[in-house]
């Protein structure tokens, strides 16, 4: 597809994954545009080679599940497919509004049935092109060929340190004699000098081939058993022979405040604590804790795959007495496994500085309290949306910053957030605007929402969803001394004359993104309800109401601004 006519008139990227098999995440077929999953079928007595076919998925601001297009397509009919679903998208995609141009959002918009008849429909108009099968007869061509032959056993090392790293970083190939090596690179860094010695070392034991990973490692494939521990020398020389690989320590991070734009919180920051803290506690820590999968972002934007991960975060902020507390919303409930075979949904806010806490806590019970071959995402739906948010109640306070300043500055930053002076009333309490009370007030809401989406009341939780958004609309209104009621017409009208034809709820990355999701709800007077939207609706009024904590912060911001230049 690369520079082929039909691809050239994407409204934006289009990303396509493929997997061997479905059961593990290595292809994570499901957050994909387009995603093939290897299958033989047995057609005449012969076998046939053929990709289970999914189209539509993404992560990004909210999540959408790649759905399947065709249980079995030949290997002949894949680039035929691809080129039809590439001309159907190029044609009707959406080109203006970058937010919405991706074909996920088409294929919500035409649903699965409608967008596979136009695919089909337009595969049947295509004319013969030989390229279709002279690259799938051409692939063996291209095959890897290893540097040493196969060998045997390997033989025992002298370094106390080999045992751990070949049980979590090396894994048996199918051909006899080869293993695949994976090179933990933590936070998905390494130097050039270790870049140089790593080129060495695959020119020499794995026939000069580099894999990079989906987990920001890289894999080393074809290694004669022989030859291992001649490769653990030379990574340990290297700074490269970390153990640990796909473990809890190998946190998937994006680069976060360090170097994006887009960043809210320290994402990396966070990580390194958390790396550290959960290393120390390696030894007490039992096997179905050290699988779990930990994925933390800078923002909401999923770069760092929160969404398929067993405890993900991402960066958000929120005023307490005017100052600006860096926090990460917690979210739980993602598969890794199964390519990405489900989302977690954020579950609520906790300061930076109490994720280690609430980490440490949550991977001890899930330890104490797991049922025989619980998976994770299975406690947590035993434990229950509420038992839930009890446990984050705990860690969520922020205490006042002459009590503990380092809550006010975040990790691996030593600089301090300005504090803003509000006052204090007779009673030496803090004055709390209404503001905080509606958005607390939308906050309860959306959770709740999530409960009833776990009891199956999809209509309901769809509802509640909705009205979260509203309440923290009317509390942005309310900011400006003006008391619009409970009437959805009347809300949404002051909040968009006020806030976003003004562009107030505006910031650098969303440009009123996130009100599009109020206004797009409340316009669907004929929603068909389904889980799938529901889901959906609660992850946009997630970020509706962070973009009202973050627009009020920016207001306080302004006006403390104003006051200091008079």
């Amino acid at each position: 597809l690369l520079g082929h006519p039909d691809a050239q008139d994407f409204g934006r990227k289009f990303k396509i994954a493929f997997s061997g098999c479905s059961r593990h995440g290595c292809g994570l077929i499901n957050m994909h545009d387009l995603g093939f999953v290897a299958r033989v079928r047995m057609e005449d007595g012969r076998k046939r080679r053929g990709f289970e076919t999914y189209v539509g998925g993404g992560l990004g601001t909210i999540p959408y599940q790649a759905q399947l297009f065709d249980e079995f397509v030949p290997e002949e009919e894949i680039l035929p497919t691809a080129q039809a679903i590439a001309r159907v998208f190029a044609r009707l995609g959406e080109k203006r509004n970058r937010a919405r141009a991706r074909i996920k959002f088409l294929i919500a918009k035409l649903g699965i049935e409608e967008f596979r008849r136009l695919v089909l429909t337009e595969k049947d108009s295509l004319p013969d092109d030989p390229r279709w099968t002279d690259i799938a007869d051409n692939a063996r061509a291209h095959c890897y060929r290893p540097a040493e032959e196969p060998g045997g056993d390997e033989q025992p090392a002298d370094d106390p340190d080999f045992p751990s790293w070949a049980a979590t970083n090396v894994y048996r190939q199918r051909q006899n004699g080869h293993v695949a090596v994976t090179v933990t690179l933590p936070m998905g860094d390494l130097t050039s000098v270790q870049l140089r010695s790593l080129a060495d070392l695959a020119r020499r034991f794995c026939g000069d081939n580099l894999r990079t990973t989906v987990e920001q490692n890289i894999l080393l494939r074809w290694v004669s058993r022989t030859s291992l521990n001649a490769l653990y020398d030379g990574l340990k020389t290297a700074g490269l022979a970390q153990a640990g690989a796909g473990s809890i320590t190998d946190i998937t991070v994006c680069p976060g405040t360090d170097t994006c734009r887009l960043g809210i919180a320290s994402s990396r920051g966070l990580t390194r604590e958390l790396t550290r803290g959960l290393d120390q506690r390696s030894a007490e820590t039992e096997d179905a804790v050290r699988a779990l999968k930990i994925k933390v972002s800078g923002c909401f934007n999923s770069c760092g795959q929160h969404h398929i991960a067993d405890l993900g975060f991402y960066g958000v902020s929120r005023k307490v007495s005017g100052t600006t507390v860096p926090h990460f919303q917690v979210v739980l409930g993602g598969r890794w496994t199964d390519n990405a075979g489900s989302y977690g949904l954020a579950v609520g806010a906790v300061p930076s500085k109490r994720i280690p806490d609430l980490v440490a806590r949550l991977t001890s019970d899930f330890n104490a309290e797991r049922n025989a071959d619980e998976s994770f995402q299975d406690y947590i739906d035993r434990l229950g949306k509420s038992r839930i948010k009890e446990l984050l109640a705990e860690f969520s306070p922020v205490p006042p910053y002459e009590e503990d300043p380092s809550y006010y500055s975040d990790w691996g930053d030593p600089r301090e957030f300005s504090i803003a002076d509000l006052g204090t009333g007779e009673c030496a309490g803090e004055v709390v605007e209404q503001i905080e009370f509606d958005l607390a007030a939308a906050e309860r809401e959306v959770f709740e929402a999530q409960i009833l989406l776990d009891e199956g009341d999809f209509r309901q939780a769809d509802e509640l969803a909705f009205r979260s958004m509203l309440q923290a609309a009317r509390g942005l209104v309310r900011t400006e001394n003006l008391d619009v009621g409970d009437d959805p017409d009347v809300v949404i009208d002051e909040f968009r004359r006020r806030f976003f034809d003004t562009r107030l709820f505006f910031d650098d990355y969303a440009g009123g993104k996130f009100a599009q999701y109020l206004f797009h709800r409340h316009e669907d007077s004929e929603r068909d309800y389904s889980d799938e939207l529901a889901r959906r609706l609660i992850e946009e009024a997630r970020l509706f109401i962070e973009a009202a904590h973050a627009c009020h912060g920016r207001v306080l911001e302004h006006a403390a601004a104003e006051t200091l230049a008079t």
